[in-house]
């Protein structure tokens, strides 16, 4: 191996003075979105934040949401400075193993400042959206969602910076590294998604089973000692948690596209995303900035998907213009097709069209989801009238949505695998994953607009939670509960845009997966891809395991979730017993319930945690390479199905619930309303813990199985320590296991 030198792309040949001034450009654009990012944050933070009571409110939100995260991440802190060093002894050469040991580090990191930073700002935000709420709809909408927009510009900026900044210190070796960065960013992702959904859950279900249903009261009366903790759970677990996924996403595309893009089309394989996700970062300012509605108008969703599109046409033109100049490549005797060359000697468009193959597949996406989770379509309208005839049939109809909606959002990317297969047809298959690859970078090109939606959900939720605790006037009051139902669509809608894209970005890395073991095993990518046939046993055992660990998981999460809820319900109930409570004389202790799902939370994702990292792990050991192909493979699959229909079922129950309390069949109190209510609760920990954590789930396997490889080939021929490997594992996944179906321990009730 030759001598290596950092920053060598700078004196590099290969590299033109075009391409090198493009390079620094990318960084300058990923500083740019910072930028961006800071100017928001100025203008929403300038803004009124109501009466007294309303800031008392706001001020008791933000102080839980600090006290979790700061407990969380002391919590992890020791587990990522372990992996620090773990990650050095996974590559051979000393710069790269600190390279990737530092770049495992800054993703983690970087993940982390994007969850810290973007809740804290939505807990910033939440009181003035309730404030502008009472003069202005077209305000308090604009405020929500440039709220959220900080938080996706913050993730669109550290994840270009990151990636290119990586590429430019390492050149034709920063794969190697990037496995690091991206495994940093889906590590903590995991972390953030499984313990916030827990908390925000069972906050949640706690509040609405003895508030709605016991009490009959509504559904943020201050009386309830969970009102304060479901309001925290909403920034825990939608903004910290959803951001830190789509960072991770982000990433994760980023580094399989690179290390397909260098063993296909070279350096400008790797070039050219980055430069694809430079303009989305340009795009995304333009149409996160044009987002507004009038007062007269009043439709948010509109003003939203105005500006989605406003992007997508944005980045589209972006990078059609883009590949037009830049992908050109030496004349060889193979003549292009017309649709790839436009008559062109030397020009290549195929990856200019597999990426718009990716918006298309996020537009498609979208609006899929749009269909079954909103207000005004028929799914959520039929779960609607269903709760006239009862709980059971409730129940029915929104698990029937959700395993509809589930198969043409599957049909929706395997249509956009196969046109990004297609668009590649006849060349090697290297090119083909690449071309897989590129749809991913696609689809995530529009980071800022998706997290901006998201977080405009919790923003939203706050500011209704603060309104109705803090008594606002009815005008205020029914414009939140407007953005409420529409901020439900746009979660819904962001959850659907992140599990396709841990789909588009696990299928990349299983592809990356494949050219890393023909790297280490010297063949070719075809040979290696043979040895994963379904006619070969361990192909087809590693599937079948692949296939029920996503199940697993979710048992561990909705059950650490039902768990943590018992301990909010009788605590709640425990408060309820004080007179002085009951007849609003004096406020419960909010703080007591906010520590309850803390501690709750810390303890519950220690399980699932370990069940992704180590399953592959085991896998690998004891079936070897083409076992783990087989493992990764059945994952992908029935882990999309089962986020898809946890997360549109949940969507479809809560927006129910919501035209329900809109004054739907009898309204609020009415027995079609408890039936919802009780829809709304069986979805909620589906639609916010369960479903949502599979994604960075999936990823956090593919990341380890591409790290373990090595250890998994070079172990191949030392029976003692694979199974060693194996049964250490195993031990530690039935103690979780034996954790996770233990009985709840009841509370000491002070008579």
């Amino acid at each position: 191996m030759s001598e290596f030198h950092y920053f060598s792309f700078m004196t590099s040949p290969v590299f033109s003075m075009w391409e090198k001034g493009a390079l620094w450009a990318v960084l300058g654009v990923a500083v740019l979105g910072l930028l961006y990012a800071g100017f928001l944050m100025a203008q929403v933070l300038r803004e009124g934040r109501g009466t007294p009571k309303m800031i008392q409110i706001a001020e008791a939100i933000q102080s839980g949401s600090n006290a979790y995260l700061t407990r969380q991440f002391k919590t992890i802190v020791f587990l990522i400075l372990l992996l620090t060093g773990a990650l050095y002894f996974t590559a051979q050469e000393h710069h790269v193993a600190i390279g990737r040991a530092c770049a495992f580090f800054m993703g983690a990191c970087f993940s982390a400042t994007v969850g810290f930073v973007g809740m804290n700002l939505a807990v910033r935000g939440n009181v003035r959206v309730a404030a502008a709420a009472r003069t202005s709809f077209g305000q308090a909408l604009k405020i929500a969602y440039r709220t959220g927009t900080i938080t996706g510009m913050l993730t669109d900026g550290l994840g270009l910076f990151g990636g290119t900044l990586i590429f430019m210190v390492y050149g034709e070796r920063a794969y190697e590294v990037l496995l690091g960065f991206g495994f940093g960013g889906t590590l903590l992702a995991l972390f953030m998604r499984v313990g916030g959904g827990i908390f925000t859950k069972a906050a949640d279900v706690g509040a609405d089973l003895v508030g709605k249903i016991e009490k009959g009261i509504p559904e943020d009366d201050p009386r309830n000692a969970a009102t304060i903790a479901d309001n925290v759970g909403d920034n825990v677990g939608d903004c910290a948690g959803m951001a830190a996924d789509i960072f991770e996403s982000y990433e994760v595309t980023m580094v399989s596209a690179m290390i397909l893009g260098w063993a296909s089309f070279g350096h400008k394989g790797v070039i050219f995303p980055l430069l694809v996700r430079a303009i989305g970062v340009l795009a995304s300012i333009i149409g996160t900035y044009a987002v507004r509605t009038s007062d007269q108008v009043r439709n948010a969703m509109r003003a939203i998907n105005v500006g989605f599109i406003l992007s997508a046409v944005a980045s589209i033109l972006g990078f059609s213009i883009l590949g037009f100049f830049y992908l050109r490549f030496p004349v060889t005797a193979a003549v292009l097709p017309g649709w790839i060359s436009w008559g062109i000697p030397g020009l290549d468009m195929r990856p200019v069209w597999t990426t718009m193959v990716g918006i298309l597949l996020a537009i498609t996406v979208n609006r899929l989801t749009e269909y079954f989770t909103d207000t005004h379509k028929a799914p959520v309208q039929g779960i609607a009238r269903a709760t006239t005839t009862g709980h059971a049939t409730t129940i029915i109809e929104g698990i029937a949505v959700g395993y509809e909606s589930s198969v043409w959002a599957i049909l929706a990317i395997a249509v956009a695998i196969f046109a990004s297969v297609r668009i590649y047809a006849g060349t090697n298959p290297t090119f083909i994953a690449y071309g897989v690859a590129m749809c991913g970078i696609g689809m995530l090109t529009l980071t800022g607009n998706n997290i901006s939606m998201d977080v405009f959900g919790p923003v939203a939720d706050n500011a209704n939670g603060i309104g109705e605790m803090a008594h606002l006037e009815p005008a205020a009051r029914q414009t939140l509960a407007d953005l409420d139902a529409v901020g439900n669509t746009t979660k819904a809608i962001t959850k659907g845009i992140a599990i396709a894209s841990a789909v588009i970005a696990a299928v990349s890395l299983f592809n990356a997966y494949i050219t890393d073991i023909g790297t280490i095993l010297k063949k070719s990518y075809a040979e290696v891809a043979a040895t994963l046939s379904l006619s070969e046993p361990s192909v087809f055992i590693g599937i079948l395991i692949g296939g029920a660990v996503p199940f697993l998981f979710s048992s561990l999460t909705i059950r650490a979730v039902s768990r943590a809820a018992g301990l909010i319900v009788q605590e709640v109930r425990d408060q309820f017993r004080d007179p002085a409570v009951w007849e609003g004389k004096r406020l419960p202790d909010y703080a007591r319930v906010v520590s309850i799902c803390t501690a709750a939370a810390q303890k519950e994702l220690i399980g699932p945690a370990l069940l992704a990292i180590l399953t592959p792990i085991m896998v690998g050991y004891a079936f070897g390479t083409a076992g783990l192909g087989g493992f990764l493979g059945g994952a992908i699959l029935s882990g999309q199905l089962l986020a898809v229909f946890m997360s549109n079922a949940g969507g479809a129950w809560d927006n129910g619930k919501k035209l329900i309390e809109d004054g739907l069949y009898g309204g609020k109190g009415s027995e079609a309303h408890k039936a919802s209510v009780t829809g709304d609760t069986v979805g909620d920990p589906l639609k916010d813990t369960a479903g949502p954590a599979l994604n960075p789930m999936i990823k956090v396997m593919n990341m380890v199985a591409m790290l373990v490889v090595p250890l998994v080939l070079a172990h191949r021929a030392q029976p003692v320590w694979r199974w060693g490997v194996v049964l250490s594992g195993l031990l530690v996944v039935g103690l979780a296991l034996r954790f996770s179906k233990r009985e709840i321990q009841p509370l000491v009730v002070n008579s």
